[in-house]
Parts: C-alpha cells; sequence; structure tokens
C-alpha cells in the first residue's frame, strides 16, 4: 500500500472547521479510515489583553487552509475536492503536492526525534561543529520545539546571541 502524505486544501475564509468536520463526517460514511487518516487545522495558542483582562484564544496558523494526512487516489482527491468550502488542493492545477518532510517538521507536525540534553539556561556550554566550532558561551534560551539553543558570546567586546542546534554543543 502507497505510504500516506500530508497535503494542503484550501478553503474559503472561515470554513476551516466545516470544511474539516465534512470530511471527516465522509471518511466514516465511506469507510476511508484507511486512506484518509487526519484533518488537521494548525492553530496557536495566543494570550491577548483587552482592558486589564487576560484572555486566552486559538488563531490560526494558516487561515483558509486545511491540512489532510492522506494516501492519494482518486476516491480520497474526489472526496476532499468536492467538501463543500473546499477550492482546491495547493498544487499546479488539480495536481495536489505533498508537504516535504522539513515543511512539516516545521509547522510542528512529523517524527521530530526528542533530543534530552543535559544543560540549562545560564550553564557554560561550547560549539563541537559548525562555524562556531571551539566557541564557548552562556546558554540564554532553550527552544525545545525547534530543538535549539541560544547562547551568547562575547564579540568585540558586546554580548551576541547565537543560535545552535542541540547537536552543536556540549557543556563546557
Amino acid at each position: 500500500m502507497e505510504e500516506a502524505r500530508w497535503y494542503v486544501a484550501h478553503t474559503y475564509s472561515g470554513y476551516e472547521n466545516k470544511v474539516k468536520a465534512d470530511i471527516e463526517k465522509t471518511i466514516v460514511n465511506r469507510s476511508l479510515q484507511d486512506y484518509i487518516l487526519e484533518v488537521s487545522i494548525p492553530v496557536e495558542e495566543v494570550v491577548e489583553v483587552k482592558n486589564g483582562q487576560k484572555k486566552v484564544s486559538e488563531h490560526k496558523l494558516f487561515p483558509c487552509y486545511v491540512l489532510i494526512h492522506m494516501i492519494l487516489n482518486d476516491e480520497t482527491w474526489y472526496v476532499v475536492r468536492n467538501t463543500r468550502g473546499v477550492t482546491g488542493f495547493v498544487g499546479p492545477g488539480s495536481k495536489p503536492v505533498p508537504l516535504t518532510e522539513d515543511e512539516m517538521l516545521s509547522m510542528g507536525i512529523g517524527e521530530k526525534k526528542n533530543i534530552v540534553v543535559d544543560y540549562e539556561v545560564g550553564d557554560e556550554v561550547v560549539a563541537i561543529s559548525g562555524a562556531w566550532r571551539d566557541t564557548v558561551g552562556t546558554i540564554h534560551a532553550i527552544n525545545q520545539q525547534r530543538q535549539t539553543v541560544t547562547i551568547m558570546v562575547d564579540m568585540f567586546g558586546r554580548e551576541t546571541p547565537v543560535e545552535l542546534g542541540f547537536t552543536e554543543v556540549k557543556k563546557k
């Protein structure tokens, strides 16, 4: 069986949730669970302050788009393409183009290996590879999502932030 890939469907503004619900209903009605595995609308939590009150709300990362993890065939293409509110797939003409591994990881989707690090903010580390090799710096921030650390290095007498991958540094 072919491997499922992530595709992007374009929707009318404000129809993302309706499209997701309709596709999920069709999956059940047509027994397509083995072909359309997931329908996703990436969101991020945003804290808004209005009149001194904090309010947490969800904002769509990609308004007018729905991500679909599916095995592309004539039936799955037809189901998605003919869902009310869908204007088409992202790709040339009517041919959907799957997202690349890098595109998926940048959106927080996929098999990013969870790297456990033995350092924390304030620790002194040394770069072990790349252009900054042998540079010593103090960890200013750790970003688990992107798997990077920001270290402060002394350049020309000033503290300068440098972002490096988890695997590019080690504890001094």
